[in-house]
């Protein structure tokens, strides 16, 4: 008689198939079904190892890494808005109207032009990220922003092609990059934070951006002091020439240029970041690695290492119960009204909300205008101004309102966050809009009431619409739907760049610098808040809850399993041995995780 071999499960001898055709049938079963239920229940303890973590270093480390390129997105999108005034002095002295003044067509093409790219970076991106992993991705897209950051500064015109048309293809290859950065930054952190820090974590790497925005400003203010006596020998900027013209050339490429700096600190430890456990468990089913991705990540390490072979011998295989991503399979998921009203709350949320922030937010100087803060005697003067106005905002306004979040998203919740910032922006914008003049001429009214609306955008939906679509979605799909939930956000940012300026500008006096119809503009900004509030009933409310909770995908079933050696198709099964079987359930995934299988969800 040919020798018994070991079950995998047990380690215990049962009869080779081939000596005895007779199989105990539900013997067999029971075996199948206590191993997919194990794998299960060690797939629960390991996510609950995430979920109730302490709040510790790792966690820390995370947000660094994903901020600094928040940080780094932000100051490229908001130095430029520093930068028009710098490159219109050192280019079109020679123009026939309003020399020293990039002309308002090219002004639009500068700052559409990143948020075009970021659209394209969103979406490829964040289907990208599903498709291939978190990892995969993480690091190429801040490589992308490094090299257009770098290309800017050293940018020249041609006689076939100007700086504006230059600048503007490598702020489309910029802001592919950035748009990449939107879900992967979003997904990493949301996937490795426990439960109860989850949101403060995302609206702490949210809150980089107004980091970046002040970095901006301060950088503008040290290279306009650096220069102060080259911008000081022209009167105003249709007078800038010889040493001020030089000097307005140097000062826009270093503020640009200095944006590569905080990504080449970040770039190694994104690229050695691990996978995350989640899409490890559930898009590419390795329940080994992710048990050791899991240790890495709480430990520091690249990534954690796993023998192959048991790799392979506890995947998960085609019949989980988690479905296998597909564009059919998203297409019917989002079919389903109570999933896809999530992705339309948040997308639609991110549209409205966009419109007036980058439609105010790379206007500031407009708004500055119009407030009486711009201008001076000298170049140096309407320079130092400019940022000094917008170190004003953005201290005042923007950067209180992000960390407010940051302190208060899983106390108070996200839902309510955003219901009430797009309230207040509506009642803000609607009362600058209908008492404009009578708020202009008075003592900085206008001023406080703008500061205010930047702190209810932070403190509000510019913040939570980034947290939300990290969180609601189920793993498979959680990157596609938060990059075109971020998507959407930059398509309305696109619109109000391309309508805003032709707007405020509407019956203005060839070489006016008052902007007649801001009070209108205002009032449509407003229209867009209220819309917000509406798209807002449609998001669910993630304080507290694990994403597997959020998303259906919290199971511990033992028909969602199948056994390695179980072949639905009656292809050839897997042999396994007492040794490997051992290996395999003292594994990192395994080991603790069955005295806690009971209390798992």
């Amino acid at each position: 008689m040919e020798m018994d071999t070991l079950h995998p499960r047990v380690g215990m001898a049962t009869p080779d198939a081939n000596a005895n055709p007779i199989i105990n049938e539900e013997s067999t079963v029971r075996e199948e079904e206590a191993f997919r239920n194990q794998l299960a229940q060690e797939r629960a303890a390991a996510l609950e190892k995430i979920d109730n973590a302490k709040f510790s270093f790792s966690h820390v480390r995370a947000v660094i890494v994903a901020g600094v390129g928040f940080f780094t997105d932000s100051y490229d999108i908001f130095a430029i808005n520093l930068c028009v005034d710098m490159i219109g002095a050192a280019y079109w002295q020679n123009a026939g109207s309003n020399p020293g003044k990039l002309p308002s067509h090219s002004d639009t093409a500068l700052k559409v032009a990143t948020s075009g790219g970021t659209v394209l970076g969103q979406l490829f991106f964040g289907w990208l990220a599903d498709l291939v992993g978190r990892k995969r991705m993480y690091g190429v897209e801040l490589l992308i922003i490094i090299v257009a950051t770098l290309a800017q500064a050293l940018s020249s015109a041609g006689p076939s092609v100007s700086i504006v048309g230059v600048l503007v293809f490598w702020r489309v290859i910029m802001g592919v990059g950035i748009g990449g950065d939107y879900p992967l930054s979003s997904i990493i952190t949301s996937e490795f934070a426990s439960k109860n820090w989850r949101g403060a974590m995302m609206g702490a790497v949210f809150a980089m951006q107004g980091i970046g925005q002040f970095a901006a400003a301060v950088i503008a203010l040290i290279v306009t002091a650096g220069f102060k006596e080259s911008l000081e020998t022209a009167k105003d900027v249709a007078h800038c020439s010889g040493a001020c013209q030089l000097a307005s050339d140097k000062m826009w490429r270093t503020v640009i240029g200095l944006g590569a700096v905080p990504a080449c600190a970040a770039l190694y430890y994104r690229l050695a970041i691990p996978e995350t456990p989640r899409y490890t468990f559930d898009v590419a089913h390795d329940y080994m690695q992710a048990g050791q991705d899991i240790e890495a990540y709480m430990h520091g390490r690249r990534e954690g290492h796993s023998d192959a072979l048991t790799r392979v011998q506890v995947q998960i295989n085609e019949h989980s119960r988690v479905p296998k991503a597909s564009w059919r399979d998203f297409i019917n998921y989002y079919k389903v009204w109570d999933n896809g009203k999530v992705l339309l709350g948040t997308a639609g949320s991110w549209f409205f909300l966009d419109v007036a922030f980058y439609g105010l937010g790379l206007n500031n100087s407009i708004i500055l205008g119009a407030i009486g803060w711009t201008g001076g005697k000298n170049v140096y003067e309407v320079f130092y101004r400019n940022a000094v106005g917008n170190l004003i905002l953005i201290c005042a306004g923007a950067i209180p309102g992000y960390w407010m979040t940051v302190a208060t998203v899983d106390k108070i919740g996200r839902k309510p966050i955003q219901m009430v910032g797009f309230i207040v922006l509506f009642i803000i914008f609607m009362t600058i809009g209908s008492a404009f003049h009578a708020l202009k001429h008075s003592h900085n009214g206008l001023l406080a009431l703008y500061v205010i609306a930047q702190f209810f955008f932070n403190f509000g939906p510019n913040a939570t619409t980034f947290i939300v679509p990290g969180e609601c979605f189920p793993t498979r799909y959680r990157s596609t739907s938060h990059g075109i939930s971020a998507a959407a956000g930059k398509i309305g940012a696109i619109i109000a760049q391309c309508v805003f300026g032709p707007l405020v500008n509407h019956h203005a006096p060839k070489g006016a610098t008052d902007s007649p119809w801001l009070n209108h503009v205002m009032q449509i900004f407003a229209g867009f808040m209220f819309c917000g509030i509406l798209t807002t009933l449609l998001i669910p409310e993630t304080k507290n809850k694990t994403l597997e909770e959020l998303n259906g995908e919290n199971f511990s079933s033992v028909s969602s399993i199948r056994h390695p050696s179980q072949s639905p198709r009656g292809e050839k099964r897997v042999a396994i041995t007492a040794e490997q079987s051992t290996s395999t359930y003292n594994s990192p995934v395994i080991s603790g995780g069955t005295a806690r299988a009971g209390n798992a969800n």
